[in-house]
C-alpha cells in the first residue's frame, strides 16, 4: 500500500501541531510530526484538522427489527468521520447474552459492517452471572446491565443481587461494566404520578424520570462496583449531579468512569424538546438548558469520559404520538456526532483536543481496543477523519447516509464539515458520499487482560 501523507492542523489528546502531518503505511500510522512533510500520497492541507478517526461507544443498531442493521448505522458512521461503533446488545427479539448469539451476531455484523466495530454483551437475568466468562472468552467489549427495566426480555432489570455476582465475573475478566442508570422504583413510582395527573405534553417525560431517579441509580450501582472490584461506566448522564459522584469515586481510587452523550450537550428540554416532541425522547430524558450547562462544565474540567450517541434509528411512527410517553425513546445521531461536539467547543472556546479525548482516546482506553484504535500514533490503525471550517445546515435526509430522514438535529448549523473519514488507511467517505462496502468494516476485540 503506497504511504499516504495527512497535512494540516493534527489534532492529539494532549497537544495541537498547527503545522503538522500523519504519515500512513500498510494501514497504520508511521509517524507524526510537524513542518515539511515527507514524500506520499497528500491528502488535506491548510485549513484541514487531522483528527483520529472516532469511537462511538454506544450504538443500537439492531433496536427494531426490519430497520437499520449495520448496513446502515456503519454508512451513518463512516461519513461522520465514526471509524469503529461500540454495539449493544438489545437487538430486538434476540438479547445477546450467551456466546452462541454473540458469535452470531459478530459474523452477520461483519458481512454488513462499513467501518469496525466492536460488541457489548450482557446477561439474561434467569441466568445472572453464569455465562459473563464465555462472552468474555467470546470477544465482548463489556458488558451492559439495566436499573431499570425497559423491556423484560429485551432490554430487562437486573436486580442490585445479581449485579453484585455479575460486577464480580466482569472485574475477574478485566472488562468493565456498562450500566443503564435509572432508578426502576423511582421511575414506576414517578410514572404513575404523571400519568394520573394526565399530563401528555413534552414536560410529560423529564417529569415521569427527574434527576434523582439518575443519581440513585448511579451511586448505587459505584457501591456496588466499589464493592465487587469491578469497572463501573454509566453509558449516559444527564446530570451535573452524577459528574459529582463520579469525581468523588474517583478521588477514593475505584475505576467509576462517565459517558455524556452528545444530546445532552446540544439539547435542552424548554426549547427542543418543546419543539420536536417525542423526536426528542431519550432515556434518560434531555435536561435544561441549566443542566446542558453544568455537564460543559464538567466536560471542561475533565470530568467527562467519553461522548457518544446512544444512536438508534426508531422508525417516525414510533417518535411521532402526540402522547409524549408513549413514543419510543432515542434519536439517531452517528453522522453528526463528531461536528456537533466540535461545534460546542468551538461556540465555547475549548480546545478541540477534548474530542481526541473523548471520541477516540479514552474510548479506545475504556473498551480495551487501545492496543489497535483511539490515536494518531505510530502503529495504531490508520483511522483518520479530515475536517474544514465549512459552515452548513445538518439535513439527516438530504445527505442519503442514514436509514431514518427524521433527526433531532435537523437544521443545526455545524462549523465543522467532515471532508473525508479514512479507516485503516482506506478512504471510506469523501465530500459525504460513502465509499465503504458492506463487509470492509472488521469484528476488534478487546485486548486480553494482563
Amino acid at each position: 500500500m503506497a504511504d499516504k501523507v495527512f497535512v494540516g492542523t493534527v489534532v492529539l489528546p494532549d497537544r495541537i501541531i498547527e503545522n503538522g502531518y500523519v504519515l500512513v503505511a500498510d494501514g497504520v500510522v508511521h509517524r507524526v510530526g510537524e513542518g515539511s512533510p515527507p514524500a506520499g500520497e497528500r491528502h488535506g492541507g491548510a485549513g484541514f484538522l487531522v483528527l483520529p478517526g472516532a469511537i462511538d461507544g454506544q450504538v443500537h443498531s439492531r433496536s427494531q427489527a426490519g430497520q437499520e442493521d449495520f448496513v446502515w448505522s456503519t454508512r451513518s458512521a463512516a461519513s461522520g468521520g465514526v471509524t469503529t461503533i461500540v454495539d449493544m446488545p438489545y437487538d430486538d427479539n434476540c438479547l445477546i447474552a450467551s456466546a452462541e448469539r454473540f458469535r452470531a451476531k459478530a459474523e452477520s455484523a461483519g458481512r454488513q459492517a462499513r467501518v469496525d466495530f466492536a460488541l457489548y454483551a450482557t446477561v439474561d437475568p434467569d441466568e445472572g452471572a453464569a455465562r459473563v466468562n464465555e462472552l468474555a472468552d467470546a470477544g465482548a467489549a463489556a458488558l451492559k446491565f439495566s436499573t431499570f427495566g425497559t423491556h423484560p426480555k429485551r432490554f430487562p432489570r437486573v436486580p442490585p443481587r445479581a449485579l453484585y455476582a455479575a460486577f464480580q465475573a466482569v472485574g475477574r475478566r478485566g472488562l468493565v461494566a456498562g450500566i443503564h442508570n435509572e432508578n426502576d422504583e423511582m421511575v414506576r413510582a414517578f410514572m404513575a404520578e404523571v400519568e394520573a395527573a394526565g399530563a401528555t405534553d413534552y414536560t410529560a417525560h423529564g417529569l415521569s424520570r427527574p434527576p434523582i431517579t439518575e443519581a440513585l441509580a448511579i451511586a448505587e450501582v459505584y457501591e456496588l462496583g466499589a464493592g465487587a472490584g469491578c469497572p463501573v461506566h454509566i453509558v449516559h448522564c444527564s446530570i451535573g449531579r452524577g459528574y459529582d459522584l463520579m469525581a468523588a469515586y474517583r478521588a477514593q481510587g475505584f475505576d467509576a468512569t462517565m459517558e455524556a452523550c452528545v444530546h445532552y450537550l446540544t439539547l435542552d428540554e424548554e426549547s427542543d424538546v418543546k419543539r420536536l416532541g417525542g423526536k426528542a425522547k431519550i432515556n434518560p430524558p434531555i435536561r435544561s438548558r441549566a443542566e446542558v450547562e453544568q455537564i460543559w462544565r464538567h466536560l471542561a474540567a475533565g470530568a467527562v469520559t467519553i461522548v457518544s450517541t446512544d444512536h438508534v434509528s426508531w422508525s417516525e411512527d414510533r417518535k411521532t404520538d402526540p402522547n409524549m410517553l408513549k413514543n419510543a425513546s432515542g434519536v439517531p445521531g452517528l453522522e453528526a456526532l463528531y461536528p456537533l461536539l466540535i461545534k460546542g467547543l468551538d461556540e465555547r472556546g475549548l480546545a478541540f483536543t477534548h474530542a481526541a479525548r473523548l471520541l477516540a482516546h479514552n474510548p479506545a482506553a475504556l473498551f480495551r481496543i487501545a492496543h489497535m484504535k483511539g490515536a494518531l500514533a505510530i502503529g495504531r490503525d490508520a483511522d483518520i477523519v479530515l475536517m474544514r471550517r465549512d459552515p452548513y445546515r445538518y439535513d439527516a435526509a438530504a445527505s442519503g447516509n442514514n436509514f431514518v430522514s427524521w433527526s433531532p438535529y435537523q437544521g443545526v448549523e455545524l462549523p465543522y464539515r467532515v471532508i473525508e473519514t479514512w479507516l485503516r488507511g482506506e478512504c471510506v467517505a469523501s465530500e459525504g458520499r460513502v465509499l465503504a462496502q458492506p463487509g470492509s468494516g472488521r469484528f476488534v476485540r478487546p485486548r486480553a487482560a494482563a
